[in-house]
């Protein structure tokens, strides 16, 4: 995921005060896992199971940061001095695990609970936050995860389940420092099928979004430290970062999809994913400055099966 403004410039905004605008924002983040797994069967009813995550992550930040004075007195900070404060791309790995229970109640009402640990990550010479042309690490964390699972199968040809799930994104590295919020995620699912072939899917996902609107931040001060930047920002531009550089927070998904078994050794799976439009908007205090991203998302998904 990610953002590129780079062809965004500077703005004027009350008149003769100048705003950075965008600052040529431009982001991406990158995860993936490998999770090799075991699993063991107690009873009929019962199993357990765990996984390693062995982890990589890709991170690109880059802006055309500035030094804000209020020169005049008027509570309106304009830009002295700017930068281009971008490190370029940086990876790193990480270790994780996961661990799960699932019950079988008779081949009707199905029944799993998860945890997933934190996976942490520090990205090495990302970002030059004071512009003294010395880059520096930032730590981000994929944070823990807890999650509870039920399905329930009333036809032969008809499966129900829900998911729920909590995300320590207040407790991560980084993302807790950007003052992101913990979620509860809920999920709906439904699987049809009309043929031994083909499976029909339809879902809905909710989880309020860890960003939140905000009134009245501070534009000033600089009490909140990234780790591991060497400059603080203040509440608004730690909100600002937020809403232009890493702006996460749909909360609404509908689902569609299929799987189509072609042969008894091949079939596909297709979906598609649509986030609804969700808006969020940081103000300043006394007008010093506002910022509102909206976001709505579009995903599609193809998967090739192989049975051997």
């Amino acid at each position: 995921m990610g953002v590129d403004f780079r062809d965004k410039q500077l703005i004027e905004n009350p008149p003769g005060h100048y705003t950075n605008a965008l600052s040529k924002m431009h982001t991406n983040f990158q995860f993936m896992r490998i999770t090799p797994a075991v699993s063991y069967k107690i009873n009929e009813m019962i199993s357990v199971g765990g996984a390693l995550h062995i982890a990589w992550g890709s991170l690109d930040v880059g802006a055309e940061m500035c030094q804000f004075e209020d020169t005049d007195g008027d509570m309106m900070p304009s830009p002295t001095r700017c930068w281009n404060a971008g490190g370029g791309q940086s990876q790193d790995f990480g270790i994780g695990v996961s661990l799960g229970i699932a019950f079988n109640m008779g081949d009707f009402i199905y029944a799993g609970l998860m945890y997933q640990s934190p996976v942490s990550m520090k990205y090495k010479n990302v970002f030059d936050s004071n512009g003294d042309g010395k880059f520096e690490d930032m730590k981000l964390q994929q944070p823990q995860e807890v999650g509870l699972g039920i399905g329930v199968k009333p036809l032969e040809n008809l499966k129900l389940g829900l998911d729920i799930r909590w995300i320590d994104w207040s407790g991560a590295d980084g993302y807790g420092d950007f003052d992101w919020e913990d979620q509860w995620v809920f999920g709906l699912g439904v699987e049809y099928k009309p043929m031994d072939s083909l499976a029909l899917r339809a879902g809905w996902n909710y989880g309020k979004t860890p960003i939140r609107d905000k009134d009245n931040l501070d534009p000033m001060t600089p009490k909140n430290s990234v780790p591991s930047f060497d400059t603080r920002f203040s509440d608004f531009q730690l909100y600002w970062f937020n809403l232009v550089g890493f702006p996460a927070f749909a909360e609404h998904h509908l689902t569609l999809g299929l799987n189509w078994k072609i042969t008894p050794n091949f079939n596909i799976d297709l979906s598609y994913v649509y986030a609804l439009p969700k808006t969020v908007t940081a103000k300043a205090a006394q007008g010093a400055g506002e910022v509102s991203t909206k976001m709505v998302q579009h995903s599609i998904g193809v998967g090739l099966n192989w049975a051997f």
